[in-house]
């Protein structure tokens, strides 16, 4: 009476006493009896162990033999709260007896151990998770048993499991090993996610979890896609049942729930059987022999008919006349998939070893109310290539070994008729889906990151040889004399550099005045306004005074208000704080002279005869560039006073016009100069 959960498999399994993980009643007694293939031995791994050893393991304990019954042989004696037993116990036969002995005691859970055969040199227990290994991918095996009711799972596939999760518990929901034989896992362990989804799978229940800093998933042989009922790859010719439901509602409109309805996560009512016993069936046609791996039900998916299928059996054949039953290896019993509990969740059930068959059937054992479902199948192609190992289930232990090796050829000789029935079909295989985050999200995030790098390094690229072309364009499109309002002298100051000098290719312009402009000026007030006095600023930038400026100027900025035509005498006005946008003085170390004047004057009465039309003077050093003024603007500065003689100004700082071997003027000495003076 003091044994607890228990399976023992043919290879391997899981032992518990009784009350596990609480504390073990008092009294109490077990004993297990392990056989495994002749030639094998068996291997004990414990994963939890707690038993009282206040009386030195006298009336508590738990011991091992080698062997069973009167022959056997006492291996080891265990005892004591918290007892690691990091190795492994190894029997010397096939055979082992494991006797649990629960004497008076106030604590102590109890025991948990799993065995397998000796080749299973990874074997690990039901109570083992992912954050018990380091490795990011590992391989281990788990015994048979793992479907224990006080382990936890959070997750499902393909998102992965949480790392507190049990693996080989995880294993079984997930489709990857068996419950009944357990089997190998290849575990990858992935960064973690917020939130694992709930599910009911192979008779497992996986709780929604929270966020942990990782998870882990499954790699197998990648054969878990959908064969077509949702897509509609199977036609609804392929889709028969036993029985249809056809019924009439409150309105009169019937209603016919047809075998074609039963498609998974399709709108609308499901199949549903007319008369709801255990000999109702769905079959499906596949078209040729397909890798049948698992099937997803739901109930009627409508709210107001609460009707699905709680446990089926799962039949399959190659001609729709000879079904076969589904069993696990090593079972003599037809096995019982759980169903739904409930008509919307869908439930996920795999079979391992797969089926292959061309025709698959099934058949309710429970329902709610009514027989009602849709369903999916999950597999692949079924191909020589790809074909399961086949594992040839040992022949009944009886005296008659010439009827065991019929049995066995027989067996093998059908085999080999199915394998071979399909060796066209090499299709491409469906692509696993519980494949590990880890194994594509690299190569998926690296196709995702390089392209959105080389774009945001392009565009960075861009902005910049934008920036640096608009700047430029800005620059260009900026008058030499058009003032910024912010830094008007530095801004002068830095242009400077950029101004050019005169050179044999930019001749001066002249500033020309017409016969009929000058007509109305007295004889002597012509020369007296070709005089002009030595300024150091340029013209100022009024709009109507001047109408075209060059480069360079030297005309003295008026003091006061803006000038306008009316205005003949700026330099009177009344000074007012007014600030004007003049350019900056002129360099040092450029000339100081005015701008040439050219004027023809042949057409003036008044004017002495032989005073040439066109005259032209040099000055030392560098020519800044002319500035063409207006005749308003030219009447303001005429002195009146100067002498009519003079037709030229004199250089700034130098002597007067009696030092002509100073002066780098060329000054007429008479009238009677020739009329065609060039520049010296």
């Amino acid at each position: 009476d003091g044994c607890g959960h228990t399976v023992l498999g043919p290879e391997s399994g899981t032992l518990a006493s009784i009350n596990y993980p609480q504390t073990s009643p008092n009294s109490t007694v077990c004993e297990w009896e392990i056989r495994v293939k002749p030639g094998q031995r068996v291997q004990l791994k414990f994963g939890d162990f707690d038993i009282d050893d206040s009386d030195s393991c006298h009336s508590s304990y738990l011991r091992v033999h080698n062997g069973i019954g009167s022959t056997r042989t006492e291996i080891g004696k265990y005892c004591g709260f918290g007892f690691q037993m990091d190795g492994l116990i190894t029997s010397k036969s096939n055979e082992v007896t494991v006797q649990f002995m629960s004497g008076t005691h106030t604590s102590g859970r109890g025991f948990l151990a799993a065995y397998s055969t000796t080749d299973k040199s990874d074997l690990i227990t039901c109570l083992d998770n992912a954050s018990h290994f380091s490795e990011p991918e590992f391989n281990k095996y788990c015994p048979a048993g793992c479907v224990i009711p006080f382990a936890d799972i959070s997750g499902t596939i393909p998102h992965g499991y949480r790392d507190s999760s049990s693996l080989c518990m995880a294993g079984v929901h997930a489709g990857v090993v068996s419950n009944t034989l357990g089997g190998q896992i290849n575990v990858v362990i992935s960064k973690g996610i917020p939130y694992y989804e709930g599910s009911l799978a192979n008779n497992v229940t996986s709780k929604v979890g929270p966020l942990s800093t990782s998870l882990f998933t499954f790699k197998t042989s990648g054969c878990y896609g959908t064969l077509g009922m949702e897509s509609g790859v199977i036609p609804d010719s392929q889709i028969t049942a036993s029985s249809i439901l056809e019924w009439s509602d409150q309105t009169g409109q019937v209603n016919i729930w047809k075998p074609e309805n039963a498609r998974l996560k399709r709108v609308g009512p499901p199949w549903a059987a007319f008369i709801s016993d255990e000999h109702q069936w769905l079959q499906i046609d596949l078209n040729k022999e397909k890798r049948i791996t698992g099937i997803i039900t739901t109930g009627s998916t409508l709210a107001e008919y609460y009707y699905y299928v709680s446990a089926y059996r799962i039949l399959y054949s190659d001609d729709a006349q000879k079904w076969t039953v589904y069993r696990e290896p090593g079972m003599d019993k037809d096995k019982i998939f759980q169903g739904n509990t409930e008509l919307y969740q869908e439930v996920r059930n795999n079979f391992i070893p797969p089926i292959i068959a061309r025709f698959f059937r099934i058949n309710p054992l429970k329902w709610h109310q009514k027989i009602a479902m849709k369903v999916e199948l999950l597999g692949c192609q079924f191909s020589m290539g790809r074909a399961p190992k086949i594992t040839v289930p040992p022949p009944p232990q009886n005296k008659n070994d010439d009827k065991n090796d019929v049995f066995s050829d027989d067996f093998i000789h059908s085999v080999k008729t199915s394998l071979q029935t399909d060796k066209t079909t090499f299709t491409p295989e469906i692509k696993n889906t519980t494949v590990t985050p880890s194994v594509t999200k690299d190569v998926a995030l690296a196709a995702v990151l390089v392209p959105v790098l080389v774009m945001v390094f392009t565009t960075l690229i861009l902005i910049l040889v934008c920036a640096w072309h608009w700047r430029n364009r800005k620059k260009k499109t900026e008058g030499t004399y058009d003032l910024p309002y912010w830094d008007r002298a530095g801004w002068w100051k830095g242009m400077k550099q950029f101004l050019p000098t005169k050179s044999a290719e930019h001749e001066e312009t002249p500033v020309r005045y017409s016969n009929s402009e000058i007509s109305h000026l007295r004889p002597r007030e012509v020369p007296t306004m070709l005089q002009t006095e030595s300024a150091e600023y340029a013209q100022p930038l009024v709009g109507g005074i001047v109408g075209t400026l060059h480069q360079r100027s030297t005309f003295k900025p008026e003091e006061g208000k803006e000038a306008s035509y009316a205005d003949l005498d700026p330099y009177n006005s009344p000074i007012q704080e007014v600030y004007h946008a003049y350019a900056e003085p002129l360099p040092i170390t450029g000339p100081e002279y005015a701008t040439p004047i050219i004027m023809d004057m042949s057409s003036h009465p008044s004017t002495p005869l032989g005073i040439p039309s066109i005259s032209t003077f040099k000055a030392a050093g560098n020519q800044a560039p002319p500035l063409v003024g207006t005749y308003n603007k030219l009447l303001s500065r005429t002195d009146s006073t100067s002498s009519a003689q003079v037709l030229y100004d004199t250089p700034k700082g130098q002597p007067g016009p009696g030092a002509a071997d100073e002066l780098v003027y060329q000054v007429p000495q008479s009238v009677a100069h020739s009329t065609g003076s060039k520049d010296e």
